[in-house]
């Protein structure tokens, strides 16, 4: 995070995250977030977690801000051009900024954060093409770029779920980020994507439809549940771009609907954007990002929906193996909320996993990591 209170990156994500507050739409998973974790505190480690150590004080209502998928070669915070004439660079860390948990009504799963709003006022006028209307170019936006996960304890080795990443980009947000997700590669080693291989064309929206254009679509085959993860991979992120959940995407191949996508799924109608808690990880790490470097006292952000608003941690010296466990607590439980706890760390190379637990084994259900460098 930046210490320039001037740094009109840090502004624009407070602006962006302020109205994203104001945006959210409330839904509901509580079936599903019952069948997890409501085991003892104190859980079973990740199994390649290594052990390490540090307890956690406190826990925040606030959740900041959400920090960017990276990259050093060929990832997507480089900082190279992405899409033509146009570059995309990525934030390493998000100010903070207070977001209200979402509702989750039964027995439909939960619906997850909407999309900050772009704040840049330069967007530039745009005509329509055969397919509809390209979204104006904007100079600098954040936009959302979701990845696969794993989805641990899952029965099946192929189960994924989404989490989500930010991107800075100038051009066009929507064929930015898409450009992102299928041609660059997350930092962060437990997340990926099936989309290589894909060349983006174009984002058009005409009559209540969003059309995505590939000059090439990704040819491999996926089995039905991943399949479906990996759509709604792309709708997420397009839709996110868009700042609009609503819209089906339509996606097409040269301009028409080129059969079965991964070998599942139907491209001749548009695709609606599945709620949160079918496809979405129960929980993140928004801050700090994968490598980050940062201060010995470090606050760790994120969202989880979260049986009994528990979220369990682990924090692991990866020289000396120094272990630390504890849990935090989400702002409300049963619903995808925000949570947040601080360390105090010695300096060198730490890694810090959130996880829930089964209630039945006690056996983690749904994790995420973040490795981080402490000065």
């Amino acid at each position: 995070m930046s210490n320039d209170p001037n740094d009109p990156f840090d502004e624009l994500m407070r602006r962006s995250l302020h109205e994203e507050a104001d945006r959210i739409e409330p839904s509901d998973a509580l079936p599903e977030i019952r069948a997890r974790a409501h085991a003892q505190r104190s859980a079973a480690r990740r199994p390649w977690l290594l052990t390490a150590g540090l307890a956690a004080a406190g826990t925040a209502a606030a959740i900041g801000a959400f920090t960017m998928l990276n990259g050093p070669d060929n990832t997507a915070d480089d900082g190279d051009a992405v899409a033509g004439s146009t570059t995309t660079t990525t934030a390493t860390v998000v100010p903070e900024s207070r977001t209200p948990s979402v509702a989750i009504p039964s027995p439909a799963p939960s619906q997850a954060p909407t999309e900050p709003p772009s704040t840049s006022p330069s967007a530039k006028t745009v005509s329509p093409t055969d397919r509809g209307v390209p979204e104006p170019a904007v100079k600098s936006t954040v936009v959302p770029v979701y990845w696969l996960g794993q989805q641990v304890g899952a029965q099946k080795k192929s189960a994924a779920r989404l989490y989500r990443t930010w991107a800075k980009v100038s051009g066009r947000p929507a064929e930015q980020a898409v450009r992102i997700m299928t041609t660059k590669q997350p930092t962060d080693p437990d997340y990926y994507s099936v989309w290589r291989g894909a060349a983006l064309n174009t984002v058009t929206r005409s009559n209540g439809i969003v059309t995505v254009d590939f000059k090439q679509l990704p040819k491999s085959n996926l089995d039905p549940d991943l399949a479906k993860v990996a759509t709604q991979q792309l709708v997420y992120t397009v839709q996110g771009a868009l700042q609009d959940n609503k819209t089906p995407i339509q996606i097409t191949e040269a301009g028409r609907s080129s059969g079965k996508l991964f070998g599942q799924i139907d491209t001749g109608t548009p695709v609606s954007r599945a709620a949160a808690g079918e496809v979405q990880a129960l929980v993140w790490i928004d801050s700090p990002s994968e490598n980050q470097m940062v201060a010995p006292k470090v606050t760790v952000q994120g969202v989880a929906a979260a049986f009994e608003a528990t979220v369990n941690y682990e924090v692991t010296n990866l020289k000396t193996r120094e272990t630390r466990k504890s849990f935090a607590n989400t702002a409300e439980g049963q619903k995808f909320s925000p949570y947040a706890f601080q360390l105090t760390l010695t300096p060198g190379a730490w890694q810090i996993s959130v996880y829930l637990l089964s209630d039945q084994d006690g056996s983690v259900t749904d994790t995420d990591t973040k490795s981080i460098v402490v000065k």
